[in-house]
């Protein structure tokens, strides 16, 4: 009787660790290598086994179509996770078959994308089930990696042609192209997935939960400044790629071979109608500003850009970190002397990180020469951002022209300054003074560099913010490294021409007690505390339509006002009395990567978009 007993199954129990519970429910296909505990339940319901299951996908998918015992959505599932596991099997180096990976793949997104929309119960009925979750990863990383490969073929006539179709063993595939930079240029050497990207420089990463792949759009080639044209859209745009499947049924979609691959812009798009529900459209909002920044080499060029070296900037470049939207406001990024966009790098993040901000404005970035006298800067950016706003609306009557906010840090918010305010003649009779222009003289000057030394407000700017800038200038351009580094810098051939020309006007030659005035032409001398031009900048009135804010720098705020400095500007320099409101942050120069900074530029754009429905 006992030896009959001792056959008997027993059950014990034994004490597990919460957090490994948790692990162990959790862990799958994707976050461990094997498969699900849910997988493994179904498995066990039909007696599989689960090791061949994983080698054979396709042998298991019948038996667990058929077999009893189990709801459509264990059945989906499951096949996601089994094809998955094949297609991860066809990528190792040993058993590589790229063809057949895309099929595996494709298969697996097909199950998952069943269970998602037509297992007969909907997604937000499951809002709280760790498998939708993981289905959810299983869709969006096998259209991930069908998307990769099939942009790394050779073949890829079919992408650009929503017509024509790629063949596969299982699969009829074809795409739609719905990002418009891939309707209206070459398409892209290959998609990066986001997530094999990691960044130094950038504090975070933006991202939006949802269906889709995230991915990055690289160039064949590194993209040229167009100077011609003058401006350019960034040259790694985000996509996100979705997957959908033929078929208004679940029998439709789980028989169909017809597939179709979109690719999506993630900026202009928020959601996808599937099976009559709106699906958030998954999306990475800083790889693709972090790669073009990463590969730019910006870094180096911004010094040999301040030296005037052969192969340096010669004209402003405006970069569209979106593509032109007519209903977005325009922020226009100046960056300093010796700089660069780079200088934004977590300013610019922050601002497309921010839902609101990111669904009302779009971030334009002025990249110019940084050795030329300012006066020359301002008028060749501004007819820059002029040319480029007429290109996209002709007419101004696009909401984009109007309420544009511009943003300059040091000798970029001198720049600044300049774009939202009224001239007149001020400068030209402040030239004329300290030179001691008699009247024939004079007219000559007026008359041939009028152009150069009046301006009015950039249409459509009215509202800016100035950071760390030197306003009345600074004495750091006098000190003994500045002048030398002013000594260095070349300047182009027009431009030393157009000086010598105005070196004739202002200094009379028949004058033999009249003092030579030397005119300080480069950039650096231009921001000294003691530059005329500074100086009459000073007095300039900024237009009245403008709002304008402040925020400085104080290295040690301990000292006396008077002794306040970020190290490079006073902070008596930085300030203007009239401002909307001036933030002091204990901080260096490059005050604008502080989060203190960010935090207020941010405010200061909600407060723009508050404004303009009142």
């Amino acid at each position: 009787m006992l030896i009959g007993l001792s056959g008997c199954a027993t059950v014990s129990v034994s004490n597990v660790d919460s957090r490994e519970y948790v692990k162990q429910r959790r862990g799958d296909v994707l976050t461990t290598g094997t498969i699900s505990q849910y997988t493994g339940v179904v498995l066990q319901i039909l007696g599989l086994d689960q090791a061949s299951c994983q080698r054979e996908a396709a042998e298991c998918a019948e038996i667990l179509s058929t077999g009893l015992g189990l709801t459509s959505e264990q059945r989906l599932s499951a096949m996601a996770e089994l094809w998955l596991h094949q297609a991860l099997w066809y990528s190792r180096p040993r058993n590589k078959d790229v063809l057949a990976e895309v099929d595996a793949y494709l298969m697996s997104a097909r199950y998952a994308y069943a269970y998602l929309f037509y297992s007969g119960v909907t997604p937000i009925n499951r809002l709280f089930e760790d498998r939708q979750t993981q289905v959810r990863d299983y869709y969006n990383f096998a259209t991930q990696q069908a998307a990769t490969l099939l942009f790394s073929q050779q073949q890829r006539r079919w992408l650009q042609d929503s017509a024509v179709t790629l063949q596969t063993e299982r699969w009829q595939l074809r795409s739609q192209l719905q990002h418009r930079r891939f309707r209206e240029q070459a398409l892209p050497a290959q998609l990066v997935p986001t997530n094999t990207l990691s960044f130094q420089g950038l504090r975070n990463q933006y991202r939006r939960d949802g269906l889709g792949a995230e991915l990055v759009a690289v160039s064949a080639a590194p993209t040229q400044l167009n100077l011609q044209q003058g401006y350019s859209e960034l040259p790694s745009p985000v996509v996100t790629a979705v997957l959908s499947f033929g078929g208004n049924t679940l029998a439709e979609v789980l028989s169909t071979d017809q597939v179709t691959l979109h690719v999506l812009d993630p900026l202009q798009q928020q959601q996808v109608t599937i099976a009559g529900a709106d699906i958030p459209l998954a999306a990475n909002f800083t790889a693709g500003y972090g790669l073009w920044l990463a590969r730019s080499d910006f870094s180096r060029q911004a010094f040999w850009n301040l030296m005037g070296a052969s192969d340096s900037l010669a004209q402003p470049h405006l970069f569209m970190l979106q593509p032109y939207d007519p209903n977005r406001k325009i922020i226009i990024m100046l960056h300093g002397i010796a700089s660069s966009p780079e200088a934004w790098v977590n300013t610019a993040n922050e601002v497309l990180g921010d839902e609101k901000l990111r669904a009302n404005y779009q971030l334009w970035q002025l990249y110019y020469p940084t050795n030329l006298p300012l006066v020359l800067n301002l008028q060749a950016i501004r007819q820059r951002i002029t040319q480029t706003l007429r290109q996209f609306d002709p007419e101004g009557l696009a909401p984009a022209s109007e309420d544009i906010v511009i943003i300059g840090h040091s000798m970029g918010g001198l720049l600044a300054r300049l774009l939202v305010s009224d001239s007149g003649e001020k400068l030209l009779y402040a030239v004329s003074e300290e030179h001691k222009l008699d009247l024939k003289r004079q007219q000559r000057f007026f008359q041939s560099f009028r152009d150069d030394f009046t301006f009015s407000a950039l249409p459509g700017a009215n509202r800016a913010i100035f950071i760390a800038t030197p306003h009345l200038g600074t004495a750091v351009a006098d000190y003994r490294l500045a002048r030398w580094l002013a000594g260095l810098i070349t300047l182009p051939v027009t431009v030393l021409e157009r000086v010598a020309e105005a070196a004739e006007l202002l200094n009379d030659p028949s004058s033999k007690s009249q003092a030579r005035v030397p005119l300080r032409i480069t950039s650096i001398e231009n921001l000294s505390d003691s530059d005329s031009f500074i100086m009459a900048a000073a007095r300039i009135p900024i237009n009245a339509a403008v709002r304008y804010h402040s925020i400085i720098g104080v290295e040690q705020p301990s000292l006396p006002v008077a002794q306040h400095s970020d190290g490079v500007v006073p902070y008596l320099s930085a300030h203007l009395p009239e401002a909307q409101s001036e933030m002091v942050i204990r901080s260096g120069h490059s005050v604008q990567e502080t989060s203190a900074a960010i935090l207020e530029i941010r405010r200061i754009l909600h407060q723009h978009l508050a404004e303009l429905t009142r």
